[in-house]
């Protein structure tokens, strides 16, 4: 039987104030197209999603758009029907045809978009990157934590849950989604490490960030591994997915479901104990990080270890060891169905 627990979380705000950064990256500042001159109400940004019409980019698409209008700056969300990289390409190619100030990209494979985003570099744009570490051909990508600490701490909670014995599975968006691989990854270190009794069986399970897709994946498994003990998910509709299932199953007692999503497409399964935790940022809150470290750049600011960018969770910047324009906030956020209560996203 899975073993519950309650903790104390941390509630992240909208910001409401804009600061300039300051400090060396690649030395910080971007290669082409800032200007100490530059006027807000010149700048046009654009926020290229993994996918529209899901709610995690909903959220996302709120926050690019509060922070537009509060900076005087023409800014949107743009991004495919499914997580196909060749669509965001193409969506890029146009932008760049467009000439913006800034583009800003969350990619579904970092390695598939940074051809064009060296032509968007080429053209003068300032491109900055989400989810995405190790990314060629920006100027900055942040992250909203260190992924390899959030797995481990997915793991933590999930490894509890099951009273560190038992069989489970791994679901990511894609193969190529570069967070959601680091995640897993660190989480599967973190179990072979400390809890030698629980076994992966499976090696990580796309779900294309499709509900119904994690859904009849978690039915295979269910059939395939009937004594499975636990379930991560990666992308925001997985654990939804799961939940579904092992709920139609009626192994809710039985099964551990954790993973990233955020509490509006996860409630329902909390509230039913179909989903045990989640874990997430505020997407809103990761869409103003990317438009204000941009807005820094196009003015002639850089950005360092420090740089407040005056947006809970990106108060006070860290470089990840190993990279050179890599900068991580601290963002994380974990929930149960009682403490999710407190959000409205």
């Amino acid at each position: 039987m899975k073993l519950l627990r309650t903790s104390a979380f941390l509630a992240l705000g909208v910001s409401a104030v804009l600061m300039t950064g300051c400090g060396s990256v690649n030395d910080g500042a971007a290669a082409s197209g800032a200007s100490d001159g530059a006027k807000a109400s010149d700048m046009t940004m654009v926020t290229v999603v993994k996918l529209k019409g899901i709610a995690w980019f909903d959220r996302m698409d709120e926050g690019v758009l509060a922070y537009g209008k509060r900076a005087g700056i023409d800014t949107r969300t743009e991004g495919g029907d499914d997580v196909s990289p060749e669509k965001q390409i193409k969506i890029i190619q146009d932008l760049i045809a467009q000439k913006p100030t800034a583009i800003t990209v969350v990619p579904n494979s970092p390695e598939a978009v940074a051809n064009v985003l060296a032509q968007a570099k080429a053209k003068g744009i300032i491109t900055v990157a989400h989810e995405a570490t190790g990314i060629e051909n920006v100027d900055i990508d942040i992250e909203a934590f260190d992924n390899a600490v959030y797995g481990e701490k997915i793991m933590k909670s999930l490894g509890t849950c099951t009273e560190s014995k038992g069989e489970y599975v791994q679901f990511v968006g894609g193969l190529t989604a570069k967070t959601h691989m680091e995640w897993v990854g660190a989480a599967y270190d973190y179990q072979k490490s400390n809890f030698p009794d629980m076994k992966r069986v499976e090696d990580p399970i796309e779900s294309t960030d499709n509900e119904a897709a994690a859904y009849q994946k978690a039915k295979e498994i269910l059939a395939k591994h009937p004594n499975i003990k636990g379930f991560q998910g990666s992308a925001g509709n997985d654990v939804p997915g799961i939940a579904r299932a092992v709920e139609e199953a009626g192994k809710t007692k039985d099964i551990c479901v954790m993973g990233t999503s955020i509490p509006s497409a996860a409630n329902k399964y909390l509230a039913t104990g179909g989903i045990d935790k989640i874990f997430f940022w505020d997407p809103a809150l990761a869409g103003e990080a990317q438009l204000e470290i941009a807005r820094i750049l196009a003015t002639g600011g850089k950005i360092e270890v420090g740089t407040d960018l005056g947006i809970k969770g990106y108060n006070s910047l860290k470089k990840l060891d190993g990279y050179d324009n890599v900068f991580l906030g601290d963002a994380s956020i974990e929930a149960d169905a009682e403490s999710a209560k407190q959000y409205d996203f």
